[in-house]
């Protein structure tokens, strides 16, 4: 496990060379999911100019953590558990999609109705699931097909 982080920092690098943006990579651990959960590496990218990397909705963040990952699962021969953040665009965007939960949570309960949320990614989706699975009042689907999928909160 040694040179896991070592490689995940090393695949970004090379990568922001090539698209000639100037950058640095942290590298840390991040908080894991779930109690027994092995705890991705995060990549934190900094710099001058973040909102290249970033993109529309993330969406080039979201390429370039896709790319990232399988270029460091080749050099480690096996899956590797690594998160691209770029300037803390994630981990605000994680903090707002939990305080969105929660208020549209609260609104569902409170006019007894369900609450569609916009379409949105796998992990953002995921986030809005496990910041509501411990309420009692609420409970959430994802429904709908591919890119139009999205996130329903439906009080009990």
């Amino acid at each position: 496990l040694e040179e896991d982080p070592r490689i995940a920092r090393q695949v970004p690098m090379e990568l922001l060379e090539k698209m000639r943006i100037q950058g640095d990579v942290i590298v840390r651990r991040a908080e894991p999911s779930q109690p027994d959960e092995n705890a991705p590496w995060l990549l934190d990218i900094t710099g001058p100019d973040m909102s290249l990397l970033i993109g529309r909705r993330g969406e080039t963040l979201n390429a370039l953590q896709y790319i990232a990952r399988l270029i460091t699962s080749r050099r480690l021969q096996r899956r590797a558990n690594i998160i691209v953040d770029a300037g803390g665009y994630k981990s605000q965007r994680s903090q707002r999609l939990r305080q969105l939960a929660k208020r549209m949570a609260d609104q569902a309960v409170q006019q007894s109705r369900t609450i569609y949320l916009e379409p949105m990614p796998p992990n953002e989706r995921r986030i809005i699931h496990l910041a509501l699975r411990d309420r009692e009042d609420v409970e959430t689907r994802s429904t709908g097909e591919g890119d139009t999928r999205k996130v329903t909160i439906v009080p009990k």
